[in-house]
């Protein structure tokens, strides 16, 4: 699946926190409907089988319970995509990344074949419909994480490739596949942000570090072999790139993948390098534009929702845009497009963190339909039920739910974009204050609250409160751009002219 990922450090957060994001689209042809859920131990098997590979897996005792956002309709298998676990440690899966035909020939994709012509079924690895569901249930850190999610590729292999983001409130963890069976990740360092489209992203990596002291980084363990037999490092001073090892470098990267690194980089760090001109140091085409960088300014979840919102507003490139050449319009590939599912964003906080267990320190940011159209709204993540407003998605179009609300807004905005463009700016805003303002009020009272089960019970009044208030703004949203699409009707009048 597309998607795009933001990852950002705690010291270059605006509060010390640690934030990992992710939007995740639908593919082309349909909507994949989500809703937020919360998934209890009891609702985890002991053996799990894939849908989509029929790959079996025997799990671990003990699963927590988690948040997730699964698919709101059965048949393609569970897709939890993202969320955020009792022990505190969240991860997002996955980011759909490109290899190239070097590393495919050496270490083939584990690809499910059914029984057909006489010849036996063949059975897959793991992908983006399994990962959440096997790893962040049994994890209790961010390392963790990393390495359990590791031993299940060498063991199962994968079909496709894919970045995973895995999170405590110490420490972000990005691992990458290569091949059917290899990966590799790195640390995040506190003081960055990495900017992720649906390209293979690392590009420096410590392969002893990885293979021995394991500080920064850790991979597969023939990784080494893997890389020499196969005469993948095309470094000329033996320093390994692994975007140039294992990524790709296609002329569809350059409509599809560098355009949305370079935006991201270009708001957060619009005078660290020149963005645009004939001088610039990177441009939407570059191959090289750097998977992290120092921010200028702290990072706060409104950029984050920015960036990932974006359609190279201020640009040439803008679909909506007012200038620039007309045939430049639309020419790359938005990162706010009409098949974003969902965008969920994870701030763990480091205010409260330690005070005693159920904090409220975690917040669990959750959007859904076009980011450009959406609003991000936040939700204590440490709880034991999601408000039915974001849990009742169905395959059927409703009002009744966050999902298809937003679904209706993003269109009727979007047909009718310089009226509504207005109402829909007013929600944004108006949907993230009072969602701050209600954290806020929150915040005070759990400070206050030393009781487990109470401080439980506090949160899910919160996020109920949350949800009441989303819904009515979300309705009132609905109803102002209804109204100015059908003010666009080729049969519409206004009283005067009656």
């Amino acid at each position: 699946m597309p998607c795009t990922t933001i990852l950002v450090g705690k010291k270059a957060s605006y509060n010390g926190a640690t934030i990992i994001a992710r939007n995740d689209d639908s593919g082309a042809g349909h909507f994949t409907p989500k809703k937020y859920v919360v998934i209890h131990p009891e609702e985890q098997p002991t053996i799990y089988q894939s849908v989509l590979s029929h790959v079996k897996i025997e799990l671990p005792e003990h699963p927590m319970r988690y948040t997730a956002m699964p698919n709101a309709v059965d048949g393609e298998g569970v897709w939890a995509a993202c969320g955020v676990n009792e022990a505190k440690v969240a991860m997002t899966a996955t980011e759909t990344i490109t290899s190239n035909p070097r590393v495919l020939g050496a270490d083939p994709l584990v690809t499910y074949h059914p029984a057909e012509n006489g010849r036996e079924e063949i059975i897959g690895g793991i992908g983006e419909e399994d990962i959440v569901y096997i790893v962040l249930p049994y994890i209790h850190s961010a390392r963790e994480g990393v390495i359990r999610l590791g031993s299940l590729l060498e063991q199962y292999g994968t079909y496709e490739m894919n970045g995973i983001a895995f999170q405590d409130k110490d420490e972000i963890w990005w691992l990458e596949t290569i091949g059917g069976h290899h990966w590799m990740a790195g640390r995040v360092p506190d003081d960055v942000y990495v900017v992720m489209p649906n390209q293979l992203g690392l590009d420096t990596f410590d392969l002893e570090d990885a293979l021995t002291t394991q500080k920064d980084y850790m991979c597969s363990k023939d990784l080494r072999e893997f890389i020499e037999e196969n005469h993948l490092n095309l470094s000329l001073d033996g320093s390994l790139n692994p975007r140039d090892a294992f990524g790709s470098h296609d002329d569809s990267d350059h409509v599809y993948n560098t355009p949305r690194a370079w935006f991201m980089e270009r708001y957060l760090n619009p005078h660290t390098y020149k963005w645009d001109g004939e001088q610039a140091d990177y441009t939407p085409v570059s191959d090289d534009i750097p998977w992290c960088l120092k921010p200028e300014k702290k990072v706060t979840i409104e950029d984050v929702k920015y960036v990932l919102s974006a359609h190279f507003q201020g640009t040439p490139y803008d679909p909506y845009g007012s200038y620039g050449e007309k045939s430049m319009k639309g020419a790359f590939r938005s990162i706010g497009v009409n098949r974003n599912d969902f965008l969920s964003v994870i701030e763990m906080r480091p205010e409260q963190a330690d005070i005693t267990e159920n904090t409220g320190s975690i917040i669990q940011w959750v959007a859904f339909a076009s980011n450009v159209f959406n609003v991000l709204v936040p939700f204590y993540g440490e709880v034991e039920t999601t408000p039915e407003y974001v849990s009742n998605t169905t395959g059927e179009v409703s009002t009744d739910n966050f999902y298809w609300a937003s679904r209706m807004i993003a269109a009727m905005a979007d047909a009718s974009y310089h009226r509504s463009l207005f109402h829909i700016e007013r929600y944004q805003m108006h949907v993230m204050a009072k969602g701050r303002e209600l954290l806020h009020t929150y915040d005070a009272l759990l400070a206050e609250e030393t009781d487990a089960a109470d401080r439980q019970k506090l949160m899910q009044q919160a996020n109920n409160a949350i949800a009441e208030m989303l819904k009515k703004e979300t309705q009132d949203t609905l109803d102002k751009v209804l109204f100015e699409l059908s003010s666009q009707m080729k049969n519409a009048y206004s009283r005067s002219d009656a």
